[in-house]
């Protein structure tokens, strides 16, 4: 056979169809399924992350409310809204450790085991000894001086420390202790 004999046999050159974009390859199936799966979780914690946002403002509204009662009154009393300032701070404290915290027993807590629960569970490096001292007999005494405007720092440090975690700015009111 000549070489002209053979090259007559040849066929021309048969490409292949063309890939199909249906159905995807199984790595295909496998990443939608991921990127999925990270979206809902994405989701979620986005979610979770503006319901705590949420309940924080709520918290930090009610202890500037507490605030606010004993900053417009008049001189007249101010000892008895003192007190009643502390002991609905120390109500509002307890609400968020009751939430923040269900299973730890918060509600039996008092004295220097609540100061120390404070202590453990949140920012706490504004708790002086009058404040602490304040939140463990202040509901058990018929006068109490403390110092409302740094306890209600204290408050708004812990709250906030308790609900956006290491996003917190609590660094101002440590800077006006000095």
């Amino acid at each position: 056979m000549d070489s002209e004999e053979l090259l007559a046999q040849l066929a021309d050159i048969h490409l292949p169809a063309p890939v199909s974009f249906w159905p995807p390859a199984p790595g295909w199936w496998v990443l939608a399924i991921l990127l999925l799966v990270a979206g809902f979780l994405l989701l979620r914690n986005l979610l979770a992350r503006r319901r705590q946002r949420l309940v924080c403002q709520h918290a930090l509204g009610e202890l500037e409310r507490c605030f606010q009662q004993l900053a417009n009154t008049g001189d007249n009393d101010y000892k008895t809204l003192k007190l009643r300032f502390v002991n609905e701070f120390n109500s509002v404290l307890r609400r968020v450790a009751l939430v923040h915290f269900p299973q730890a027993n918060v509600a039996s807590l008092g004295g220097q085991a609540w100061v120390d629960f404070i202590r453990q569970k949140g920012d706490s490096s504004l708790l002086s000894q009058e404040i602490a001292t304040a939140l463990s007999y202040g509901r058990f005494q018929t006068e109490c001086d403390v110092d409302a405007e740094a306890m209600n720092q204290l408050g708004r440090a812990w709250i906030t420390s308790l609900y956006l975690g290491s996003h917190t700015t609590v660094q101002e009111p440590q800077g006006s202790e000095s």
